[in-house]
């Protein structure tokens, strides 16, 4: 989703197909903030994939974050203004609970950069209704490429995300691949085999 929205992939694939060559300029990744906002397991592996293309890592989040992504050998932001302030992208891993609801605010994405990223894959809930496209519409951040929805599925196309120019929009398919289900479904069946047989398995 990086990627796609700094080159602007989806823009220059539709133009051409309709006959036309290099209609923008992309902007490279490397030496860019990429900001991890909770570094758990999916944010460890993202910040890996920035690594990989050169970009510069900074992370926020609890102190847990924080230690882990010390640990590992990543930057930490000084607080939360300036992580927002200095990250050219962001991308947000944090569960959905009641503590993170709406953790991101108006005031946090009015803090980013006129050319920054924000990008959501785990879930829309982590910024009230109406706060990413109203921030998009003031141009700060400039760019977001979203996987999540407040409501699912979406199949309105006046839907406001989907009908602005500067957001990428995917139908929450991060998780819809063939080996994530096909492993997900194998542990299903070993759990129903061991209770059938009297050794059930990852109890909680």
């Amino acid at each position: 989703l990086i990627l796609m929205a700094f080159l602007d992939i989806p823009k220059e694939m539709a133009s051409l197909k309709a006959g036309k060559w290099q209609t923008g300029v992309g902007v490279g990744l490397r030496g860019r903030m990429l900001g991890i906002y909770a570094y758990g397991k999916i944010g460890g592996v993202v910040a890996g994939y920035g690594k990989a293309f050169g970009m510069k890592v900074k992370v926020w989040g609890r102190e847990g974050s924080l230690a882990r992504a010390k640990a590992d050998g990543y930057s930490v932001a000084r607080n939360r203004e300036a992580f927002f302030e200095e990250c050219d992208v962001i991308s947000l891993h944090l569960p959905l609970i009641d503590a993170t609801r709406g953790i991101v605010t108006a005031a946090d994405l009015a803090r980013m950069s006129p050319k920054a990223l924000i990008v959501n894959t785990s879930r829309a809930g982590l910024m009230g209704p109406g706060v990413l496209v109203n921030a998009l519409r003031a141009g700060r951040p400039r760019m977001a490429a979203v996987d999540v929805y407040e409501e699912e599925p979406v199949t309105d196309t006046r839907h406001p995300l989907l009908t602005m120019d500067n957001v990428i929009c995917t139908p929450h398919i991060g998780y819809v691949e063939r080996d994530a289900y096909e492993g997900q479904f194998s542990d299903i069946f070993d759990q129903i085999l061991a209770y059938a047989s009297g050794k059930p398995i990852n109890v909680v």
